[in-house]
């Protein structure tokens, strides 16, 4: 686990970026705190930090240059094949200085070109400098694991594996409105866009070869989603599970690989708890974590997490949180974001790793499968449009009473009519609104109206509508919920899943490894028919069924929770000051120039009504926005 940053000068005016190279990798040493490095070479520096997962040698330490002193390389992320690849080149001649996946890394490269990157198995972003050819080819994981950021102008192309680590290199702090509007509807920005101008996420799956002032850039893998493949699907449902067993076990197993204590998140979930038991096979009595809350009983799950623990004996450890233990967190989930993220789960992802990284280095978690094999709420709603029926139709038909009802997360009754509300709009909706909608937190009315007049007018609709589509271009009228799934892994997963846990985890320098995210389990999930996802009853059906003979029963007879963090509480409470006096105050949204000062008025009185429905996320996303503009946009 690392990170890494660079620059690469188009003109004698771009080489002085190379004078900040030093403060950019100092910016990111929560991803490396163990060691750091340096390359600089004519117009090209590289900058480096690392936290030791492997016990490697002293040449294993980047920036790594071949013998030749023509490649350089600095890599972030594991290679879970990197002997098996490292074997090949042996066979083949090539000789290895140290036991590293970076070193593999880059004589692959010397040997195949950009080609080779098709073959890796894992998790990363890289950067090869080329002395001779005087060229850098940068390359980002399939899902979007690790994250890679991009500034060019015409003097410069600058990159990072935070943006904290570019705003140290110098880059212009200019809003992207377009972004600033889709982060209010979504409560995070969607690539390749960020908040600011001029800098955009490399997209999973996608490379850049820069040559002079040439930049391509390509797309290395795309999910090899089929229909007319999935029809075929000659594999019997029980084969399917088989098939799925083994290719899970397998990426489970690949991702135990570690020199440094190592451990896997136990919520309770079946996603976690089929990671445990798989883990288990290779690693006796591995370390589990979980989290328990206190005084949200509703939302503890800590004792189906113990059944799980208990099962396969592992060194189980929870962490036992109050409400205050969350809120006292707050602040520094707040300073360390450097580009405005608003999933509020990100605050107990925190504590988690955080509680974790007393123990552990390396854990493990569950993360994608509700994307891949249909696990979340919203699918089952999808699954329900697209049958139809008698109870579809009759929630549809009481639109005018949910409108009316209170609305509100924070009670069953309230939860549910919210609920039909989504689900009767949904109804009525095409799949593209649809997905767009339930995605949502606010409409793109609702988010264009909290802003300013001026700021109204700099959020391009063209472009808007354009991202948008771009997004949404995996779905169709005559699709089926694949597609849905396959939508996620473009939007949900990378730029709100995967973020979260990424952001979270490297603030406290933990390395977290999805095995359900390895290429083969996803390229496996996508040839998958619909019904073995879905039905009427079960959602994530396959991972439920094929995994049913290694859980705990109790895991199955109970519903799914969540958890929910108490936002609504604190806003009425501890952090009404906050909003009343500072971040949200009159005197600060005017003199700040974003938001409209009556727009944010009416939103506070919904929040502080008997009907605050989704509100209190919306304010959470506008106290992430304030708080990282006081620190980034002000100081």
């Amino acid at each position: 686990m690392c990170g890494i940053t660079g620059v690469f000068a188009f003109t004698d005016a771009g080489r002085s970026a190379l004078a900040s190279l030093h403060a950019s990798t100092d910016a990111i040493i929560s991803r490396g705190p163990d060691s750091q490095g340096h390359f600089v070479y004519d117009r090209c520096g590289l900058g480096f930090r690392r936290l030791a997962i492997l016990d490697l040698t002293a040449d294993g330490n980047q920036p790594m240059t071949d013998e030749s002193g023509r490649y350089t390389i600095v890599f972030n992320g594991e290679i879970f094949n990197f002997k098996e690849l490292r074997q090949k080149l042996i066979s083949k001649g090539h000789r290895f200085h140290s036991q590293t996946d970076t070193e593999v890394i880059l004589r692959l490269y010397i040997s195949e070109g950009r080609s080779f990157i098709k073959k890796l198995n894992g998790f990363f972003g890289f950067a090869i400098y080329d002395k001779e050819e005087d060229s850098v080819f940068i390359a980002r994981d399939r899902m979007g694991e690790k994250p890679l950021l991009i500034y060019r102008d015409e003097d410069k192309l600058l990159f990072s594996s935070e943006m904290k680590s570019l705003l140290a290199l110098g880059i212009p702090r200019k809003l992207d409105y377009v972004a600033l509007s889709h982060y209010l509807q979504l409560n995070y920005i969607p690539g390749p866009a960020t908040i600011f101008k001029g800098v955009k996420k490399l997209l999973p799956g996608h490379y850049l070869y820069i040559k002079g002032k040439k930049v391509v850039r390509k797309r290395w893998y795309k999910i090899p989603y089929d229909p007319k493949k999935v029809e075929k699907n000659k594999l019997t449902y029980e084969q399917q599970q088989k098939k799925l067993v083994e290719l899970l076990d397998d990426a489970t197993a690949r991702r135990l690989v570690a020199d440094v204590p190592l451990g896997a998140f136990l919520s309770g979930g079946i996603d976690s708890s089929v990671i445990v038991a798989l883990a288990s096979r290779h690693t006796p009595h591995l370390n589990t974590f979980s989290i328990g809350y206190r005084d949200e009983p509703f939302f503890d799950e800590t004792k189906y997490a113990k059944l799980v623990a208990d099962k396969y004996k592992t060194n189980h450890t929870v962490f036992s949180l109050t409400n205050q233990d969350l809120y006292d967190h707050i602040f520094d989930v707040l300073n360390y974001i450097d580009e405005p993220f608003a999933d509020s789960s990100a605050l107990a992802v925190y504590i988690l790793s955080k509680r974790t990284r007393e123990k552990a280095t390396v854990a493990l978690s569950g993360d994608g499968a509700d994307e891949l094999f249909g696990g979340y709420n919203k699918h089952m709603g999808e699954f329900q449009v697209r049958q139809g029926g008698f109870k579809a139709e009759a929630v549809t038909g009481l639109n005018l009473l949910w409108d009316i009802l209170p609305k509100s997360r924070n009670s069953f009754f309230g939860n549910k009519i919210r609920q039909f509300q989504r689900f009767s709009r949904g109804m009525l909706s095409g799949p593209k609104d649809r997905y767009w909608d339930w995605a949502s937190f606010a409409s793109e009315k609702d988010a264009r109206n909290l802003l300013s007049a001026s700021a109204r007018r700099k959020v391009g609709k063209k472009l808007a509508d354009k991202r948008r589509k771009e997004l949404l271009e995996d779905l169709h009228s005559d699709g089926d919920l694949n597609e849905v799934l396959l939508a996620d892994t473009k939007m949900v997963l990378p730029y709100d899943m995967l973020t979260k846990v990424d952001l979270m985890s490297m603030a406290n320098s933990l390395e977290v490894r999805p095995p359900f995210l390895d290429p083969n389990v996803v390229n496996f999930a996508f040839s998958l028919p619909v019904e073995s996802k879905i039905d009427a009853n079960m959602k994530k059906k396959i991972v439920q069924d094929a995994f049913r003979p290694m859980l705990p029963e109790e895991l199955y007879k109970r519903p799914k929770h969540g958890f929910e963090v108490p936002l609504l509480k604190w806003f009425r409470g501890e952090l009404r000051p906050l909003i009343e006096d500072d971040l949200l105050s009159d005197a600060f949204i005017e003199a700040q120039g974003v938001f409209d000062v009556a727009a944010i008025q009416a939103l506070k009185t919904q929040l502080f009504s008997r009907s605050p429905s989704d509100v209190h996320a919306r304010i959470w996303a506008l106290i992430v926005f304030q708080w990282w503009w006081k620190k980034w946009m002000i100081s």
